[in-house]
């Protein structure tokens, strides 16, 4: 299941119910997993081998099958692998590259093998939030 984070469902609910404005972040970042960061991002990322979170930047909100969703705007390739990144399986829509808050996470559809001298890679359009009736749903495809 995807989903939002805790994080962010409490700032959403703080917005429109408390009236507690909270700042949007400057720049989101794409971060890969090797298990699923759960709403409390308590997964775990890849760390070292190259590896860096990617900005990502997204489409204004469309309707796609009744759906709401945005997609991101490139494509965006992390580094060449340095070293076994291992089987990526999540990824987290981050507001920091290295900490900041965890605002999305979804399990990638078909999880992908990264070793030395692999290239992790989303196409434009391949990161996607939806929300699905009333539910924020996220998606994601590495190439």
């Amino acid at each position: 299941m995807s989903t939002v984070s805790t994080w962010l469902a409490g700032r959403m609910l703080d917005h429109f119910f408390r009236n507690t404005a909270t700042a949007p972040s400057a720049q989101l970042f794409l971060r890969l997993y090797i298990s699923d960061p759960t709403m409390q991002d308590t997964g775990t990322e890849v760390q070292g081998g190259g590896y860096v979170p990617q900005q990502i930047s997204f489409t204004a909100p469309t309707v796609v099958d009744g759906n709401i969703e945005i997609a991101n705007t490139a494509e965006i390739r992390f580094p060449v692998a340095t070293a076994d990144w291992g089987n990526i399986s999540h990824f987290t829509i981050h507001t920091a590259a290295t900490g900041g808050n965890m605002l999305a996470f979804a399990a990638v559809d078909i999880p992908k093998l990264i070793e030395t001298g692999d290239e992790a890679k989303a196409l434009p359009e391949h990161v996607k939030i939806r929300i699905v009736g009333n539910t924020p749903v996220a998606s994601g495809t590495l190439a």
